[in-house]
């Protein structure tokens, strides 16, 4: 089978999400066979035309100088070569800045559409915006042969708004089982005496909530918050949490940094509140963190029980000066990193993929 993947910056992820899943779908789908093209920014620093057996096709970016403007041009640069490529599927990673081209696409390809979550949701949009992203997400399921949800809830949402077929397949990550404490060092912290919050700094992931509760609490332990905070919003919350005990410092995609830091928390929180099965929440179960979550359906659907949950500061103040037995902890890192092993494996859901992929071009042919 020929696939080519559009919606993201490109291979090797530096940079979020749809770039890891790109990486690794790809990877494994080359494994079992099929031949995988991958679009990416021609600003990307990895020049080359192959990686671990994908194909990539570098096309010209300008977000550089647009900013989001750049995105829809970028995406329409992808979906114009893709006519030339006879593709017998797209997988398209989101519909943000695509779903107005995605008329474009080649007829003859089946296309499938990650939707990721319910971004018209999200608060750092302005209503105008908010409008635009539903109507977009609109226009991506009518014009997409099959919707692919990453959690069970967003599943049901798309189901109960499009007649689309939509199929249930979340993202994945790899176990991370043996830490290097020599990391710690850079960062001026000791292993197990330290908080980590991994987010980019918007509303919607609730970081002034926890932040609040980090200032209500009676420990000393280091907050560690990581993500971009050259933003107005990062601005604001530098300028509001002045606590000796909380340090903002800039995000970073080497795996080995980041997840060095997730090892070695005493507790890892994660405020995401819109979204389907977010990327950092299963990364942070594989590297056998101590998960302090918001509570919403999206974090409950892939932890269950095994976690702490907190809807205010005082939640987060709670955790954070009352801990239960170490016992408790082993076991519930244990389920998690269990749960990475036997469903959000990347394997299992290439397999997934593959199998939609199949399927759906045997509809399309009928």
């Amino acid at each position: 089978m020929k696939i080519g993947i559009i919606g993201t910056r490109g291979i090797p992820n530096l940079y979020g999400g749809f770039e890891e899943c790109a990486q690794h779908l790809g990877r494994h789908l080359v494994s079992m066979g099929h031949q995988v093209f991958v679009y990416s920014s021609h600003r990307h620093p990895y020049e080359q035309k192959q990686f671990e057996g994908i194909e990539i096709i570098h096309k010209y970016d300008p977000e550089h100088r647009f900013g989001t403007f750049g995105q829809f041009i970028y995406d329409l640069n992808c979906i114009i070569d893709s006519r030339k490529r006879d593709f017998e599927a797209i997988i398209l990673l989101g519909y943000t800045s695509s779903s107005i081209w995605q008329r474009l696409l080649p007829s003859k390809s089946l296309i499938l559409n990650n939707m990721d979550g319910l971004e018209w949701r999200r608060s750092k949009y302005k209503p105008r915006v908010q409008k635009f992203l539903k109507y977009a997400e609109a226009w991506a399921a009518k014009r997409s042969d099959i919707l692919i949800a990453d959690s069970k809830v967003i599943q049901e949402y798309l189901e109960a708004q499009y007649p689309t077929d939509t199929v249930f397949i979340p993202y994945g990550a790899q176990p991370f089982k043996k830490g290097d404490p020599s990391i710690l060092e850079s960062y001026g912290l000791e292993a197990g005496k330290y908080n980590l919050l991994v987010a980019r700094l918007e509303p919607e992931n609730n970081i002034e909530i926890i932040l609040n509760g980090v200032v209500h609490s009676e420990r000393q332990d280091i907050m560690l918050v990581v993500g971009n905070h050259d933003t107005p919003y990062g601005e604001y919350l530098k300028s509001k949490f002045k606590d000796a005990r909380i340090r903002f410092v800039r995000g970073t995609y080497k795996k080995e940094k980041i997840n060095n830091l997730r090892f070695y928390a005493r507790l890892y929180f994660h405020g995401h509140s819109v979204g389907g099965t977010n990327p950092s929440l299963l990364e942070a179960m594989a590297c056998g963190c101590s998960i302090v979550a918001h509570r919403n359906r999206f974090n409950y659907e892939v932890l269950g029980e095994n976690a702490y949950y907190f809807n205010d500061p005082v939640d987060v103040a709670n955790h954070i000066d009352h801990q239960e037995e170490r016992s408790v902890h082993l076991e519930r890192q244990q389920k998690n990193r269990h749960k990475i092993e036997e469903r959000y494996n990347w394997q299992l859901i290439a397999e997934e993929y593959e199998i939609t992929l199949q399927q759906g071009l045997i509809r399309k042919k009928t």
